[in-house]
C-alpha cells in the first residue's frame, strides 16, 4: 500500500512538471513575434505602386536627382550608407542640390534582403523609414550572419519609436511585397546588375562611390543641365 502511494505521488509530481513545462512553451510560442517571410517574384498589383516610386529625400526643386539601387544585405551598400551618406545629405541634399531617391534592388543571394526592405517599408507607415533604413544598415554586422534576422529588424524598429504591434501586423501581412517587387523590377529594366548602382539622368554608375565623387559629378551636371 505504501508502495503505491509512493508510485502515486510521483506520478502526480511528474504531471504536474510536464504541465508547467508545456504551459512555459505555450506562452512563449504565443508572445514570440510571429516567423516572417517575404515572398519572392511576385505580380506586382496597380495598388503596390499607385503613388509610390522609391524613398525619396531632398527638395523637389533640387537641379540633379540621384536614384540609388541597393541591397539591405550588400557589404557594400552598408559602406555607402554608413560612410559617405552621412556627408552626401550634408553637402548636397540638406543644401538643396540633390534630390536622393532609393530603391530597393534584392539580390537573390542575400537571404535577408526583401525581409530588411519590407521592415522599412512597414516603419515607413509611421513616418520612420529613414531612421529603420540606416539601423538596419548600420546593425548589417549583427544580423546578416544570424539565424534570424527579423527578431533584430523589430529591435532596430521599436529603438525608432515605432509601434510594435502594428510593426508585426504589416511585417506578418507582407504587405509590401508587390512593392518591393516593383522596385527591382524598375532597375532590371533601367540595366541595373548589381548594387550599388547610381542612376543618374538615365546613365548607370556602378560600384564602390565616395561622397567627393558624387559631389564632382554633381558639379558637372549643375553645369550642364540639359546633359
Amino acid at each position: 500500500m505504501a508502495a503505491t502511494q509512493a508510485g502515486m505521488k510521483r506520478f502526480y509530481t511528474l504531471f504536474a512538471v510536464v504541465a508547467l513545462v508545456g504551459l512555459g512553451a505555450l506562452a512563449y510560442l504565443l508572445t514570440r513575434p510571429a516567423t516572417v517571410s517575404i515572398p519572392v517574384n511576385v505580380t506586382v498589383q496597380p495598388s503596390d505602386t499607385s503613388g509610390f516610386a522609391g524613398y525619396v529625400q531632398g527638395s523637389d526643386t533640387a537641379p540633379v536627382e540621384i536614384t540609388e539601387y541597393a541591397d539591405y544585405q550588400c557589404p557594400f551598400c552598408q559602406t555607402f550608407a554608413t560612410l559617405q551618406m552621412p556627408t552626401i545629405e550634408e553637402r548636397l541634399i540638406r543644401t538643396g542640390r540633390v534630390r536622393w531617391r532609393y530603391r530597393d534592388f534584392p539580390l537573390q543571394q542575400h537571404p535577408f534582403a526583401r525581409l530588411a526592405a519590407h521592415s522599412a517599408a512597414c516603419a515607413d507607415e509611421q513616418g520612420k523609414y529613414w531612421e529603420q533604413h540606416r539601423g538596419i544598415y548600420q546593425g548589417q554586422p549583427e544580423w546578416a550572419g544570424a539565424g534570424s534576422a527579423a527578431p533584430l529588424f523589430r529591435k532596430y524598429a521599436q529603438g525608432a519609436g515605432v509601434d510594435a504591434a502594428r510593426y508585426d501586423a504589416c511585417m506578418k501581412s507582407g504587405k509590401y511585397a508587390g512593392r518591393i517587387q516593383a522596385d527591382y523590377n524598375s532597375g532590371i529594366a533601367a540595366g541595373v546588375s548589381s548594387t550599388p548602382t547610381l542612376l543618374v539622368r538615365g546613365r548607370l554608375y556602378r560600384g564602390r562611390f565616395d561622397s567627393d565623387a558624387i559631389t564632382k559629378l554633381v558639379d558637372s551636371l549643375a553645369r550642364h543641365p540639359t546633359q
